[in-house]
């Protein structure tokens, strides 16, 4: 359809569709495109049909402080679970009038979450605020033959494989679907997609495709402890809920390492983030933004951020990206002039009152004396897995990484293995306990790595639970 042109048609608030525009009927909002492919991002799609969506009373209004770190991680959660909403600055006189007629016990708590039947939520938490917009859900049994743990690239894709084979699903997540695959502005070396795909857009067509099969979405909630049981497994949740399981995979992923240099740790929300964003590129016009790290999703924000941003520099401690960056996003870097690539370059400092105002840098190991002025920081180094939870219950390696296979005979935690077959490739420590993707020891960092593993992790399960009878 590229170069014929097509309508996004809206017939429901929350509904959009690509329609060739021949065919736009008098009833549907319509949005026209030329020379574009009909697949748009959850996000584009989002903003371009707000209008309707408010309109239809689906969207939240979000009024805070421009520079606040209860806003930014409210953003940031909204963003990720691809909900609808517009924020308002609550100095502008919009935000004013927004506040004044707020419940005064809310009104004094920024940021406030109008919801679109009226009600408002002042500085709520990110459970507090699922609940409210019916984002939260809870597992409607205590007992399942799969429980996976960790919904992003390698959780969705056993979500998908267990549930349309047949085995009773549930997916625990803490935050939003997606991992930090999801947050990724464009993914181009995904088999399939010869013109690239968003992160949320995969998300959500795996979500979408889990769902379809019947795989039970928990959220956002997170797992505390993992025991075995006579009858199989018990995942403890957060919330107190106790979730029996046949088997399990663990596929919580990776967090961002935390950066130690000094005034990083105050300045989070207030120019300085972990992670990026898609979304993140509507607050960088004209802005001077800086990047630290080297790897693929460093490369993508920066690919992304250098369209409205007025520079963009990239801060790593290797001599070159070739290192840890794909051939492709380095080639992209080099053909944009506003994107500049500082190597052997650290971090020393952030510097500002309220808000970032500008770095301070070593280069070659000698600090550099003028602090260069910085708008927006955003961080995306290391790998730090997330499974502090199952300390002492699961064998880790000595970075926190989960062993599996035969690669449990290498672990600085000795836990026996008490069954007499050797342990599957991807199970750990103990039997019917599967890790995919990310969180695993030795796993290749990529998407396409972590969703083999995931839907490998079920084929294993499968013969597991055979055996097991």
């Amino acid at each position: 359809m590229a170069g014929r042109g097509f309508w996004i048609a809206v017939d429901q608030p929350s509904r959009v569709a690509p329609m060739p525009v021949g065919e736009r009927r008098r009833e549907t909002s319509c949005f026209e495109f030329r020379g574009l492919t009909p697949t748009c991002s959850a996000l584009t799609l989002a903003t371009l049909t707000r209008p309707a969506m408010v309109e239809g009373g689906t969207t939240v209004t979000l009024v805070g402080e421009r520079n606040s770190w209860h806003t930014a991680r409210i953003r940031g959660f909204l963003d990720r679970n691809i909900h609808p909403y517009r924020w308002v600055d609550s100095a502008s006189p919009e935000g004013v009038a927004l506040l004044e007629a707020v419940p005064e016990e809310d009104r004094v708590r920024l940021p406030v979450v109008i919801c679109p039947d009226g009600s408002a939520l002042g500085q709520p938490t990110n459970v507090r605020l699922a609940r409210g917009l019916g984002i939260a859900s809870r597992p409607s049994s205590e007992k399942y033959e799969l429980v996976i743990v960790g919904a992003g690239p390698a959780g969705l894709a056993a979500a998908v494989y267990g549930s349309s084979e047949g085995l009773s699903t549930a997916l625990i997540e803490r935050e939003a679907p997606g991992g930090q695959a999801g947050t990724s502005s464009r993914i181009e070396n995904y088999l399939g997609f010869h013109d690239g795909i968003s992160g949320a857009d995969l998300t959500r067509e795996a979500t979408m495709q889990a769902r379809r099969f019947g795989a039970e979405f928990v959220q956002p909630t997170h797992a505390v402890s993992l025991e075995a049981t006579d009858d199989g497994h018990h995942v403890h949740l957060s919330d107190h809920a106790i979730l029996s399981a046949r088997s399990v995979v663990i596929a919580t992923g990776v967090e961002w390492r935390r950066l130690r240099a000094p005034g990083v740790a105050k300045l989070i929300g207030l120019g300085v983030h972990y992670g990026a964003h898609p979304r993140d590129a509507d607050d960088l016009l004209d802005r001077d933004v800086f990047i630290v790290g080297g790897a693929n999703s460093a490369g993508q924000a920066a690919v992304a951020f250098s369209k409205p941003a007025h520079k963009v520099t990239l801060l790593i401690r290797a001599g070159s990206l070739e290192k840890g960056m794909s051939r492709y996003l380095i080639e992209e870097i080099e053909a944009r002039p506003n994107i500049e690539v500082m190597t052997q370059t650290e971090l020393s400092e952030a510097h500002g009152h309220g808000r970032l105002e500008s770095i301070s840098i070593t280069r070659g190991g000698e600090p550099v004396e003028e602090a260069l002025r910085a708008d927006k920081l955003f961080i995306l180094i290391g790998a730090q897995p997330y499974t502090e939870w199952l300390d002492g219950t699961l064998a880790r390696d000595e970075h926190g990484f989960i062993l599996t296979g035969r690669d449990l005979r290498v672990g600085s935690v000795t836990l026996s293995w008490p069954l007499d077959r050797d342990p599957y490739a991807l199970e750990t420590c103990m039997p019917g306990v599967f890790a995919a993707g990310d969180t695993r020891h030795g796993s290749i960092k990529r998407v396409a790595s972590a969703v083999g593993e995931g839907s490998m992790a079920v084929q294993l399960i499968h013969q597991y639970l055979v055996e097991a009878r």
